[in-house]
């Protein structure tokens, strides 16, 4: 068996990929197969995407990522399966995905774990929604052998075009990378540290609860929020620290953090996030207090193992009983950490994973 990888991103950068299918690559290497991975961008193309300015490299970032789509046609022969991540173009309709399944006959595997077919900017310009050409979700659904789906309400989408629907959540390593065991927490016996880890793309979801934060510093002189981001926050918060995010530098800095958070709207879009931070905060042994949105109700049991928030006092509420019992702190990071170790993390994922492929499974993962 042969697998081709489809993706936006150059390996290693994008945590869409990294975990939802990139740390699978050693068991697919233990299993024997092959595998080969082409990315849109280019490293240094990816880079000049998240700077400013610089219209003329990105159009030829662009145009150089068609050109490595269409001389991979002349390849494909090689593979078996296919698997696309998120899209195989960023611009305009399906034609990649309709070609490789309708010409070329491959079976692909189609991997999604955002609600993409929508948008979180409903200003954009018509110009830009024609240029995205969201619809093209439901067309490569159509198209696909099977759908690899991050979570219920997008697995809820993508049966109502697909034949075959697998819910395949994303996973951490949790003995390699998200193990409290490999890091030293850095803890401040003076201080009680909230910690927020994200881009700036949802930083506008941890400013929906600053007047609840702010009560809360009011309330409790000893609290730090800690803010990891490629962006420093604009809250007005006396007791804040940022430190800018990296991938090598994450989970040292997460390390930190007694109690972590993730605030979401209760909107479709956010019904597609896969609870990411939840499970990277859990895995940490860290509680977490989150929005009873999406996938959050799913990975947190309210008051066993983190905490759901349904309206803006419960932020104050569950946050305050945390702040101010260190053992039920220990004892909610503890069993958060038992429900990824089971649920959540590669180990417990892997025969799903390989079911993508046509692999029989043995685990309880559901298709649709």
């Amino acid at each position: 068996m042969r697998i081709l990888f489809i993706c936006p991103y150059p390996i290693g950068e994008a945590p869409s990929q990294r975990f939802r299918f990139e740390q699978y690559f050693v068991l697919l290497n233990q299993q024997q197969i092959t595998y080969r991975v082409q990315s849109f961008l280019t490293t240094d193309n990816w880079r000049i995407f998240y700077e400013r300015g610089k219209p003329i490299q990105k159009i030829l970032a662009l145009i150089a990522g068609y050109v490595k789509r269409i001389l991979l046609l002349f390849s494909i022969h090689q593979f078996g399966f296919v698997f696309i991540h998120r899209e195989s173009t960023p611009l305009g309709p399906p034609f990649f995905e309709w070609v490789l399944a309708k010409i070329f006959r491959k079976k692909i595997v189609y991997d999604f774990d955002d609600a993409i077919w929508l948008t979180d900017q409903p200003d954009a310009s018509v110009f830009i929604k024609i240029l995205k050409w969201r619809s093209k979700v439901s067309t490569i659904c159509r198209l696909s052998y099977r759908v690899s789906a991050g979570n219920e309400y997008l697995s809820n989408y993508a049966a109502r075009y697909a034949g075959t629907v697998i819910y395949n959540p994303s996973t951490l390593d949790v003995d390699h990378l998200h193990n409290p065991e490999l890091h030293t927490p850095i803890k401040d016996a003076n201080r009680v540290v909230i910690g927020w880890t994200g881009s700036h793309s949802t930083m506008k979801y941890l400013e929906s609860i600053e007047d609840e934060l702010i009560e809360l510093e009011q309330k409790f002189p000893q609290l730090l929020l800690l803010v990891i981001s490629n962006q420093r926050p604009k809250l007005r918060l006396k007791n804040l620290r940022f430190l800018p995010w990296s991938l090598e530098t994450e989970i040292e800095g997460l390390m930190h953090a007694d109690i972590g958070i993730m605030p979401m709207p209760d909107d479709d879009w956010a019904k597609g996030k896969c609870g990411f931070k939840a499970l990277q905060y859990m895995a940490l042994q860290i509680p977490a207090v989150v929005s009873a949105v999406g996938s959050n109700k799913f990975i947190v049991a309210h008051g066993d193992d983190g905490f759901l928030c349904y309206t803006p006092q419960d932020w104050v509420n569950f946050l305050s009983q945390l702040i101010s019992d260190s053992d039920l702190r220990t004892q909610i990071g503890k069993k958060g950490r038992e429900k990824i170790l089971k649920q959540f993390s590669v180990e417990s994922n892997q025969d799903n994973f390989l079911s993508l492929f046509g692999f029989p499974r043995s685990t309880r993962a559901n298709a649709k």
